[in-house]
Protein backbone atom coordinates (compact mmCIF):
# COMPACT_ATOMS: atom_id res chain seq x y z
CA UNK A 1 0.00 0.00 0.00
CA UNK A 2 1.32 3.62 -1.09
CA UNK A 3 1.41 5.53 2.03
CA UNK A 4 3.03 9.16 2.97
CA UNK A 5 3.98 10.62 6.83
CA UNK A 6 3.80 14.15 6.06
CA UNK A 7 4.01 16.75 2.84
CA UNK A 8 6.41 19.44 2.55
CA UNK A 9 5.24 23.21 1.29
CA UNK A 10 5.68 23.06 -2.13
CA UNK A 11 2.78 20.86 -2.12
CA UNK A 12 0.88 23.85 -1.93
CA UNK A 13 1.25 24.80 -5.49
CA UNK A 14 -1.91 22.74 -5.86
CA UNK A 15 -4.85 24.29 -4.09
CA UNK A 16 -8.85 23.70 -4.81
CA UNK A 17 -11.25 26.27 -6.48
CA UNK A 18 -15.00 26.07 -5.88
CA UNK A 19 -15.68 27.58 -9.25
CA UNK A 20 -16.13 24.91 -11.47
CA UNK A 21 -15.67 21.33 -12.03
CA UNK A 22 -12.32 19.49 -13.11
CA UNK A 23 -12.79 15.97 -11.71
CA UNK A 24 -11.96 14.13 -15.17
CA UNK A 25 -8.71 14.79 -14.66
CA UNK A 26 -7.75 14.18 -10.83
CA UNK A 27 -6.01 11.79 -9.04
CA UNK A 28 -8.24 8.46 -8.05
CA UNK A 29 -7.40 9.44 -4.11
CA UNK A 30 -8.37 12.81 -3.97
CA UNK A 31 -10.10 13.36 -1.26
CA UNK A 32 -10.41 9.65 -0.78
CA UNK A 33 -7.07 8.73 1.33
CA UNK A 34 -7.18 6.97 4.48
CA UNK A 35 -5.53 7.81 7.80
CA UNK A 36 -3.24 5.38 9.61
CA UNK A 37 -4.33 4.34 13.00
CA UNK A 38 -1.79 4.89 15.37
CA UNK A 39 -2.81 3.27 18.28
CA UNK A 40 -6.43 3.85 19.03
CA UNK A 41 -6.63 7.03 17.06
CA UNK A 42 -9.74 5.79 15.20
CA UNK A 43 -11.72 8.69 17.08
CA UNK A 44 -9.23 11.44 15.42
CA UNK A 45 -8.85 9.79 11.91
CA UNK A 46 -12.83 9.64 12.11
CA UNK A 47 -13.22 13.46 12.90
CA UNK A 48 -10.48 14.49 10.38
CA UNK A 49 -12.04 12.62 7.38
CA UNK A 50 -15.11 14.69 8.24
CA UNK A 51 -13.81 17.83 8.32
CA UNK A 52 -11.69 17.02 5.19
CA UNK A 53 -14.87 16.50 3.72
CA UNK A 54 -16.08 20.17 3.53
CA UNK A 55 -15.41 22.08 0.23
CA UNK A 56 -14.74 25.44 1.83
CA UNK A 57 -12.76 24.15 4.90
CA UNK A 58 -10.60 22.44 1.81
CA UNK A 59 -10.21 25.08 -0.49
CA UNK A 60 -9.61 28.06 2.63
CA UNK A 61 -6.34 25.53 3.69
CA UNK A 62 -5.27 24.39 0.01
CA UNK A 63 -5.11 27.82 -1.50
CA UNK A 64 -3.10 29.11 0.98
CA UNK A 65 -5.25 31.57 2.59
CA UNK A 66 -5.22 30.61 6.02
CA UNK A 67 -1.47 31.80 6.06
CA UNK A 68 -2.48 35.81 6.26
CA UNK A 69 -4.41 35.48 9.48
CA UNK A 70 -2.14 33.03 10.78
CA UNK A 71 -0.89 33.99 14.22
CA UNK A 72 2.89 32.77 14.85
CA UNK A 73 2.21 32.20 18.92
CA UNK A 74 -0.19 29.27 18.28
CA UNK A 75 0.02 28.49 14.33
CA UNK A 76 1.35 24.88 15.35
CA UNK A 77 -2.23 23.14 15.36
CA UNK A 78 -3.58 25.02 11.88
CA UNK A 79 -0.54 24.41 9.83
CA UNK A 80 -0.49 20.63 10.45
CA UNK A 81 -3.65 20.51 9.63
CA UNK A 82 -3.32 22.31 6.35
CA UNK A 83 -0.79 20.18 5.46
CA UNK A 84 -2.19 16.77 6.50
CA UNK A 85 -5.14 17.90 4.06
CA UNK A 86 -2.83 18.31 1.16
CA UNK A 87 -1.77 14.77 1.95
CA UNK A 88 -4.97 13.74 1.65
CA UNK A 89 -5.57 16.04 -1.77
CA UNK A 90 -3.24 15.68 -3.27
CA UNK A 91 -4.76 12.07 -4.93
CA UNK A 92 -1.31 10.46 -5.02
CA UNK A 93 -2.23 7.65 -2.11
CA UNK A 94 -3.52 5.07 -0.55
CA UNK A 95 -3.59 6.09 2.78
CA UNK A 96 -1.25 8.47 4.69
CA UNK A 97 -0.16 8.96 8.19
CA UNK A 98 -1.45 11.68 10.80
CA UNK A 99 1.77 11.29 12.92
CA UNK A 100 3.15 15.06 12.95
CA UNK A 101 -0.97 16.33 13.59
CA UNK A 102 -1.23 14.17 16.75
CA UNK A 103 2.13 14.80 18.06
CA UNK A 104 1.60 18.51 17.34
CA UNK A 105 -2.18 17.85 18.99
CA UNK A 106 -0.64 15.95 21.66
CA UNK A 107 2.16 18.61 22.97
CA UNK A 108 -0.65 21.03 23.36
CA UNK A 109 -3.07 18.74 25.11
CA UNK A 110 -1.69 15.23 26.76
CA UNK A 111 -5.06 13.52 27.64
CA UNK A 112 -4.83 13.04 23.00
CA UNK A 113 -1.12 11.32 23.85
CA UNK A 114 -2.10 8.36 25.75
CA UNK A 115 -2.88 5.42 23.35
CA UNK A 116 -6.57 5.16 24.67
CA UNK A 117 -9.75 5.67 23.28
CA UNK A 118 -10.94 9.61 23.38
CA UNK A 119 -14.35 10.80 22.68
CA UNK A 120 -14.29 12.11 19.07
CA UNK A 121 -17.27 14.88 19.95
CA UNK A 122 -14.58 16.55 22.77
CA UNK A 123 -11.65 16.14 20.10
CA UNK A 124 -13.85 17.71 17.44
CA UNK A 125 -14.49 20.93 19.45
CA UNK A 126 -10.59 21.10 20.85
CA UNK A 127 -9.59 21.06 17.21
CA UNK A 128 -12.07 23.64 16.17
CA UNK A 129 -10.74 25.63 19.38
CA UNK A 130 -7.56 25.38 18.41
CA UNK A 131 -8.00 26.28 14.86
CA UNK A 132 -10.35 29.31 15.80
CA UNK A 133 -7.24 30.60 17.86
CA UNK A 134 -4.94 30.37 15.32
CA UNK A 135 -6.92 31.97 12.57
CA UNK A 136 -9.03 34.63 14.00
CA UNK A 137 -8.95 37.94 13.55
CA UNK A 138 -11.25 40.94 14.72
CA UNK A 139 -13.94 42.86 13.18
CA UNK A 140 -17.38 44.61 14.08
CA UNK A 141 -20.38 41.73 14.88
CA UNK A 142 -23.78 42.87 15.90
CA UNK A 143 -24.84 41.31 19.37
CA UNK A 144 -28.24 40.31 19.71
CA UNK A 145 -29.40 40.84 23.25
CA UNK A 146 -27.69 40.38 25.86
CA UNK A 147 -24.54 37.74 26.02
CA UNK A 148 -23.34 35.02 28.10
CA UNK A 149 -19.59 35.55 29.73
CA UNK A 150 -18.81 31.95 29.31
CA UNK A 151 -15.78 30.88 27.24
CA UNK A 152 -17.57 29.75 25.00
CA UNK A 153 -19.27 32.81 23.66
CA UNK A 154 -16.74 34.26 22.11
CA UNK A 155 -18.70 34.34 18.39
CA UNK A 156 -20.35 37.43 20.30
CA UNK A 157 -17.31 39.51 20.75
CA UNK A 158 -14.94 41.09 18.20
CA UNK A 159 -13.07 37.75 16.59
CA UNK A 160 -14.12 35.83 13.34
CA UNK A 161 -12.15 33.54 11.82
CA UNK A 162 -12.91 30.70 9.14
CA UNK A 163 -13.80 28.11 11.95
CA UNK A 164 -16.71 30.67 12.54
CA UNK A 165 -17.70 31.56 9.61
CA UNK A 166 -18.36 28.47 9.25
CA UNK A 167 -20.00 26.17 12.03
CA UNK A 168 -20.73 28.85 14.51
CA UNK A 169 -24.34 29.57 15.42
CA UNK A 170 -26.51 31.40 18.36
CA UNK A 171 -28.61 30.02 20.72
CA UNK A 172 -31.14 32.51 22.56
CA UNK A 173 -32.94 31.69 25.49
CA UNK A 174 -35.76 33.50 26.74
CA UNK A 175 -36.18 33.38 30.78
CA UNK A 176 -38.96 33.95 32.75
CA UNK A 177 -39.03 33.83 36.38
CA UNK A 178 -42.39 32.46 37.28
CA UNK A 179 -42.91 34.44 40.33
CA UNK A 180 -43.00 38.30 38.84
CA UNK A 181 -43.38 36.69 35.10
CA UNK A 182 -40.43 39.11 33.96
CA UNK A 183 -38.65 37.44 30.66
CA UNK A 184 -35.19 38.04 30.12
CA UNK A 185 -32.91 37.14 27.23
CA UNK A 186 -29.24 35.02 27.44
CA UNK A 187 -27.00 34.25 24.42
CA UNK A 188 -25.00 31.78 24.25
CA UNK A 189 -22.93 30.81 20.58
CA UNK A 190 -22.07 27.27 19.61
CA UNK A 191 -20.35 24.63 17.19
CA UNK A 192 -21.43 21.49 18.50
CA UNK A 193 -25.10 21.17 19.36
CA UNK A 194 -25.44 18.32 21.89
CA UNK A 195 -28.81 16.36 21.46
CA UNK A 196 -30.34 14.47 24.43
CA UNK A 197 -31.76 10.78 23.49
CA UNK A 198 -35.47 10.47 24.23
CA UNK A 199 -35.88 6.47 23.75
CA UNK A 200 -34.29 3.55 24.37
CA UNK A 201 -34.84 1.66 21.27
CA UNK A 202 -36.02 4.36 18.36
CA UNK A 203 -36.64 7.73 17.39
CA UNK A 204 -35.95 10.36 15.14
CA UNK A 205 -33.52 13.89 14.81
CA UNK A 206 -36.75 15.73 15.14
CA UNK A 207 -37.22 14.23 18.20
CA UNK A 208 -34.19 14.58 19.99
CA UNK A 209 -34.25 18.46 18.89
CA UNK A 210 -38.06 18.91 20.13
CA UNK A 211 -36.66 17.47 23.26
CA UNK A 212 -33.55 19.74 23.07
CA UNK A 213 -35.74 23.02 22.15
CA UNK A 214 -38.85 21.98 24.53
CA UNK A 215 -39.84 24.68 27.57
CA UNK A 216 -37.81 23.69 30.67
CA UNK A 217 -38.35 24.45 34.30
CA UNK A 218 -35.61 25.44 36.62
CA UNK A 219 -36.18 24.45 40.29
CA UNK A 220 -34.41 23.90 43.78
CA UNK A 221 -30.59 24.06 42.84
CA UNK A 222 -30.86 25.18 39.31
CA UNK A 223 -33.18 28.24 40.74
CA UNK A 224 -32.23 32.02 38.80
CA UNK A 225 -31.45 35.15 40.41
CA UNK A 226 -34.22 37.45 39.53
CA UNK A 227 -33.04 41.02 39.46
CA UNK A 228 -36.46 42.32 39.64
CA UNK A 229 -37.85 40.21 42.37
CA UNK A 230 -33.80 40.26 44.07
CA UNK A 231 -33.98 36.67 45.31
CA UNK A 232 -33.28 33.27 43.52
CA UNK A 233 -36.62 31.91 41.70
CA UNK A 234 -37.84 29.19 40.00
CA UNK A 235 -37.71 29.82 36.28
CA UNK A 236 -38.96 28.69 32.45
CA UNK A 237 -36.26 28.77 30.13
CA UNK A 238 -37.18 28.36 26.53
CA UNK A 239 -34.21 28.08 23.69
CA UNK A 240 -34.26 28.84 19.98
CA UNK A 241 -32.00 29.33 16.88
CA UNK A 242 -31.00 33.20 17.18
CA UNK A 243 -28.25 32.74 13.99
CA UNK A 244 -28.25 29.36 12.09
CA UNK A 245 -24.38 28.38 11.61
CA UNK A 246 -23.64 27.34 7.75
CA UNK A 247 -22.74 23.86 8.85
CA UNK A 248 -24.16 22.33 12.09
CA UNK A 249 -23.26 19.68 13.89
CA UNK A 250 -25.24 17.54 15.70
CA UNK A 251 -23.55 15.51 19.02
CA UNK A 252 -25.98 12.85 19.82
CA UNK A 253 -25.80 11.94 23.31
CA UNK A 254 -25.17 8.59 24.14
CA UNK A 255 -22.88 8.21 26.94
CA UNK A 256 -25.09 8.25 29.59
CA UNK A 257 -23.39 9.46 32.78
CA UNK A 258 -25.29 9.41 36.20
CA UNK A 259 -22.98 9.88 39.39
CA UNK A 260 -21.09 6.60 39.36
CA UNK A 261 -23.52 5.18 36.67
CA UNK A 262 -22.55 4.74 33.07
CA UNK A 263 -23.76 3.30 29.75
CA UNK A 264 -23.82 3.71 25.92
CA UNK A 265 -27.52 4.15 24.39
CA UNK A 266 -27.59 2.24 21.47
CA UNK A 267 -30.82 3.93 20.21
CA UNK A 268 -31.51 3.95 16.56
CA UNK A 269 -31.66 7.15 15.57
CA UNK A 270 -33.15 8.72 12.52
CA UNK A 271 -31.71 10.99 10.47
CA UNK A 272 -32.53 12.77 7.04
CA UNK A 273 -30.18 12.64 4.63
CA UNK A 274 -31.32 15.25 3.07
CA UNK A 275 -34.14 18.62 3.41
CA UNK A 276 -33.46 18.54 7.11
CA UNK A 277 -36.17 21.53 8.36
CA UNK A 278 -34.76 23.60 11.39
CA UNK A 279 -37.22 26.37 10.67
CA UNK A 280 -39.23 25.43 14.00
CA UNK A 281 -36.32 26.32 15.63
CA UNK A 282 -35.22 29.10 14.61
CA UNK A 283 -36.49 32.63 15.46
CA UNK A 284 -38.56 33.85 12.25
CA UNK A 285 -36.22 36.60 11.81
CA UNK A 286 -33.71 34.93 11.01
CA UNK A 287 -35.23 32.08 8.88
CA UNK A 288 -32.78 32.61 5.72
CA UNK A 289 -31.67 28.62 5.17
CA UNK A 290 -33.77 26.62 7.40
CA UNK A 291 -33.13 23.47 5.44
CA UNK A 292 -29.75 20.87 5.79
CA UNK A 293 -28.23 18.54 4.10
CA UNK A 294 -26.47 15.85 5.97
CA UNK A 295 -22.36 15.47 4.71
CA UNK A 296 -20.89 13.79 6.74
CA UNK A 297 -21.22 11.02 9.82
CA UNK A 298 -19.26 9.97 13.28
CA UNK A 299 -19.74 6.58 13.92
CA UNK A 300 -18.94 4.93 17.07
CA UNK A 301 -19.22 0.71 17.58
CA UNK A 302 -18.63 -0.84 20.73
CA UNK A 303 -19.43 -0.01 24.23
CA UNK A 304 -17.97 2.58 26.56
CA UNK A 305 -14.94 2.04 27.80
CA UNK A 306 -14.29 0.67 24.20
CA UNK A 307 -15.02 0.63 20.59
CA UNK A 308 -14.35 2.10 17.09
CA UNK A 309 -14.80 5.07 15.25
CA UNK A 310 -15.78 5.36 11.39
CA UNK A 311 -16.71 7.87 9.18
CA UNK A 312 -19.16 8.30 6.44
CA UNK A 313 -18.68 11.59 4.01
CA UNK A 314 -19.98 12.52 0.66
CA UNK A 315 -17.78 12.72 -1.44
CA UNK A 316 -17.84 16.32 -3.49
CA UNK A 317 -16.52 15.32 -6.92
CA UNK A 318 -18.64 12.04 -7.55
CA UNK A 319 -21.98 12.77 -4.83
CA UNK A 320 -21.38 9.66 -3.93
CA UNK A 321 -21.08 8.37 0.00
CA UNK A 322 -17.66 6.63 1.38
CA UNK A 323 -16.87 4.55 4.33
CA UNK A 324 -13.44 5.54 6.32
CA UNK A 325 -12.17 3.31 8.42
CA UNK A 326 -8.84 4.56 9.32
CA UNK A 327 -6.83 2.85 6.03
CA UNK A 328 -9.78 1.26 4.52
CA UNK A 329 -11.66 3.56 2.34
CA UNK A 330 -14.66 2.06 0.48
CA UNK A 331 -18.00 3.60 -1.53
CA UNK A 332 -21.22 2.95 0.46
CA UNK A 333 -24.61 2.94 -1.24
CA UNK A 334 -26.78 5.81 0.02
CA UNK A 335 -29.00 3.45 2.36
CA UNK A 336 -25.88 2.67 4.51
CA UNK A 337 -25.34 6.14 5.73
CA UNK A 338 -28.23 5.58 8.04
CA UNK A 339 -26.44 3.78 10.93
CA UNK A 340 -27.14 2.96 14.64
CA UNK A 341 -24.18 3.64 15.13
CA UNK A 342 -24.12 7.65 14.42
CA UNK A 343 -22.51 9.64 17.07
CA UNK A 344 -21.97 13.05 15.23
CA UNK A 345 -24.24 14.29 12.52
CA UNK A 346 -22.48 17.19 9.82
CA UNK A 347 -25.48 18.93 7.74
CA UNK A 348 -25.03 22.09 5.10
CA UNK A 349 -27.41 24.70 4.70
CA UNK A 350 -26.51 24.66 1.01
CA UNK A 351 -24.95 21.46 -1.48
CA UNK A 352 -21.34 21.74 -1.50
CA UNK A 353 -19.68 23.26 -5.24
CA UNK A 354 -16.89 20.98 -6.40
CA UNK A 355 -13.42 21.47 -6.15
CA UNK A 356 -11.05 22.25 -9.04
CA UNK A 357 -7.35 21.61 -9.20
CA UNK A 358 -5.78 24.92 -10.10
CA UNK A 359 -2.25 26.56 -10.01
CA UNK A 360 -1.78 29.15 -7.22
CA UNK A 361 -1.17 32.40 -8.51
Amino acid sequence: MASQSTSTPDDFNIFYSLEESNYETSQPYQGLTGLRNLGNTCYMNAVLQCLCSISPLVEYFLSGKYVATLHKENSEVATAFAYLMADMWLGEFECVSPEVFRSVISDLCPAFTKKTQQDAQEFLIYVLNELHEALKKSCKRRCYGNTSTSREDRGTGSETSIITQLFEGQLSYDITCLACHTTTDKNEVFTVLSLPIPSESACSLQDCLECFFQQDTLTWNNQIHCSFCGTKQDAAVKANIGKAPKMVIFHLKRFDYQGSYKRKLGTNIYYPLSNLDLSPYIYPLFRKNPKYNLCAVVNHFGYLDGGHYTAFCKHTFTQNWYSFDDAQVSEIPQSSVQSAAAYLLFYSCKAFSVPTKTHKY
